[in-house]
């Protein structure tokens, strides 16, 4: 069994980038194309298996067509050394995701769910034994909810230590989040999840605040630019200054390094510490699971 297992989603990004993001109507003809694998779940399971201080930690399931870019996906989780628990989806194409970003780094994502939508709680059963014996559960919102529910009171009640990044935002029921034990929200999903507009150390805290009154057990937001605010400590971390490329995995970046933190067993600050260096990193690069950093890379 794995220490760390995550839930997701994985797409095939299908990247431009160009001097400016377009407005509605206007077509931008300088830009130059590549396609990487992404998807909230793929990239943070590449960022656990990367950042992991031991080898072959950690297990994902997903849901992929039975087309190129399904076939490919297994393959490429493996180089990772992460063992792949893929559902085929015969209906369904695999997920896609399309991608434009400037050249500050800043992006715009329209995203195909394809096979990620279909994945359901008979296609997570299987594999309910290695969340519930594994250190860590780490889930998204690119997959069905009512499927991230399920597991998240399995892994709960199993003793699992759940970690939820809910994006895209949504909300979400008492019942799903009173199974969390560590939620990591931007300011946009924590406003949604909660109705406080996140700007500033004193915003963060009531949102926090409000997450913990449904049932949350620990709240850390990532606040872009500004850093990261833990409820633990009831303080703002700042990010480091780096020249960013592409912002794309960053999140993911984080919530993988955090993960890995957690079932090692390190304090929150160092955790965060962690995620903030290797997402610092990810953003210096161009690509999504190409950008994440492995853990020799971290100092």
């Amino acid at each position: 069994m794995k220490e760390i297992v995550v839930l997701g989603s994985t797409n095939t990004d299908m990247v431009i980038t160009a001097d400016h993001l377009p407005v509605p109507g206007e077509t931008i003809c300088d830009g130059s194309f590549k396609m990487h694998p992404g998807g909230k779940g793929a990239n943070q399971a590449v960022a656990v298996a990367r950042l992991s201080g031991t080898p072959e930690t950690c297990e994902f399931i997903a849901k992929v067509g039975d087309d190129v870019f399904g076939n490919e996906t297994a393959d490429r989780l493996r180089r990772d050394g992460i063992v792949p628990n893929l559902i085929i989806d015969r209906e369904n194409a695999s997920g896609t995701a399309l991608i434009l970003v400037d050249k500050k780094g800043q992006n715009v994502i329209s995203v195909a769910l394809g096979a990620n939508g279909t994945l359901s709680v008979d296609d997570i059963s299987p594999f309910m034994d290695d969340i519930t014996q594994a250190k860590v559960l780490l889930m998204q919102l690119e997959t069905p909810i009512p499927t991230v529910a399920a597991a998240a009171v399995c892994a709960h009640t199993a003793g699992t230590t759940v970690v939820l990044n809910p994006a895209p935002a949504a909300k979400l029921s008492k019942e799903l989040l009173s199974n969390v034990d560590w939620i990591t929200p931007n300011e946009t999903e924590a406003e949604i999840l909660t109705g406080v507009r996140v700007t500033d150390v004193v915003s963060a805290k009531a949102a926090a605040e409000a997450l913990k009154a449904l049932g949350v057990g620990h709240v850390v937001i990532t606040m872009g630019f500004k850093g990261c605010y833990c409820a633990d400590t009831e303080k703002l971390y700042p990010c480091r200054p780096v020249e960013a490329v592409d912002c794309v995995a960053a999140g993911d970046t984080f919530n993988g390094a955090f993960a890995v933190a957690l079932a090692e067993g390190w304090s929150v600050e160092d955790a965060i510490d962690f995620g903030q260096k290797a997402a610092a990193i990810s953003v210096t690069r161009v690509g999504a699971q190409p950008s994440v950093p492995f853990r020799r890379e971290i100092v």
